[in-house]
């Protein structure tokens, strides 16, 4: 695993109280279907695992989002960085559940190219979830894709791909953050 620079308790406690009132401010103005609105009440996903990486919450799988009650009335300040690798375990599962969601995507709109030593993107899944169970980032595989919502990844509904792709990009944005990607919270690459 690559190390990388963590971003002190400090800058995270200070970055949970912004989320946490960018969040708050959203959810009274639901119900909403505007963007800003959505998208930020979304981030509520990256306050919540921001708070697990001060150890005040608990990290729900990547098929549930964060109660979001329990997010905003979090104390950020009575917390404390878990520790190096414990981090770059879950930065590397967000951000395989995040390529997961991605690489749905793509195969959809017919943009994503096979790697040449596959032969299907059914292997590909599995050769990738298979060694995301291995190394310790991911769930045991049913039938060679990620689980989630109790099923085959690649059986999830419109609703159900759209809520864990949400919950997958904003907890791999706060990671990467917290790992010293990018100059501000609002640039941190989200390759996968």
């Amino acid at each position: 695993m690559a190390r990388f620079r963590l971003r002190s308790r400090s800058q995270v406690v200070e970055r949970c109280q912004s989320l946490r009132s960018e969040v708050s401010a959203a959810l009274s103005r639901l119900p909403s279907q505007k963007p800003e609105v959505v998208d930020a009440v979304w981030r509520g996903e990256a306050l919540g695992t921001l708070l697990w990486s001060l150890h005040l919450l608990d990290l729900p799988p990547y098929d549930r989002p964060f109660d979001t009650d329990e997010v905003v009335q979090a104390n950020a300040a009575a917390g404390e960085l878990r520790d190096l690798d414990e981090l770059e375990l879950e930065r590397d599962s967000a951000r395989l559940w995040h390529w997961r969601a991605r690489t749905t995507d793509l195969q959809r709109s017919g943009e994503l190219q096979l790697p040449s030593r596959y032969s299907s993107f059914d292997q590909l899944i599995a050769a990738t979830a298979m060694r995301g169970h291995e190394e310790g980032l991911l769930p045991v595989p049913i039938r060679g894709d990620f689980p989630a919502y109790g099923k085959v990844y690649r059986h999830l509904t419109t609703e159900q791909h759209a809520e864990a792709h949400a919950i997958a990009a904003e907890r791999h944005h706060a990671l990467n953050w917290l790992a010293g990607e990018g100059t501000s919270w609002d640039d941190v690459p989200l390759d996968t």
